[in-house]
């Protein structure tokens, strides 16, 4: 393995505090979010429009517009993807790879859960059984694997862009998909944090043995 490099980035909880006019962003995003939620388990996803989003969330529909380009992306859009890059980054410079994505996951997940269970696993429910959401969420895990490549990336010494770095980013981000996909299968049983170490362990250590 490539030495790894000093990590540079702050750690999340040093980062300033947002100011007024980004905390207003940020209530104004989550009032849209919390809307979207409430209207969907009244409703269901498809019965639920942009216009019902934004008398909910008192806002104008060009508003929640100007926030999410989709109704797909309120549902998938979260805080996550920078921290998670900047975690990875602020781990030591000795922790092996693996590790350190195993950590930056679980934490992730844990900060997820522990926000609102009932929205994770709504979430997850609509990216299973949702084509446009589904589809969504494969657009949207791709800007999140090239986020992540760049963490990896100065971590190893590879080229973000290169073949072995994008290969490796990919396939983390298919397996997460899948973990998702299968745990709203599975009626959400079993911990999350606990199948992802499950799709951590394959794709670090390939297949498990089969049946003699």
């Amino acid at each position: 393995m490539t030495t790894m490099t000093a990590a540079h980035t702050p750690h999340p909880a040093d980062r300033p505090q947002p100011g007024l006019r980004e905390r207003k962003k940020i209530k104004t995003r989550e009032a849209i979010r919390s809307a979207t939620y409430a209207l969907v388990r009244e409703q269901g996803y498809e019965a639920t429009t942009i216009e019902q989003i934004a008398e909910r969330a008192e806002v104008s529909p060009s508003t929640v517009f100007r926030y999410f380009p989709t109704k797909e992306d309120i549902v998938l859009t979260d805080e996550y993807d920078p921290v998670m890059a900047e975690e990875l980054a602020a781990r030591p410079a000795e922790e092996p790879w693996p590790t350190s994505i195993r950590y930056v996951m679980r934490r992730a997940i844990g900060v997820g859960i522990g926000e609102s269970a009932e929205v994770t696993r709504l979430r997850t429910r609509l990216m299973a059984e949702v084509p446009a959401v589904r589809a969504r969420m494969m657009e949207s895990m791709v800007a999140t694997g090239r986020l992540l490549g760049r963490a990896i990336a100065e971590r190893t010494g590879l080229d973000a862009d290169g073949l072995e770095v994008r290969v490796l980013t990919m396939s983390l981000i298919g397996g997460l998909m899948e973990v998702s996909h299968y745990w709203a299968e599975h009626e959400h049983e079993g911990d999350l944090a606990d199948l992802v170490d499950r799709a951590l362990d394959v794709l670090e250590n390939g297949l498990p043995a089969g049946k003699p």
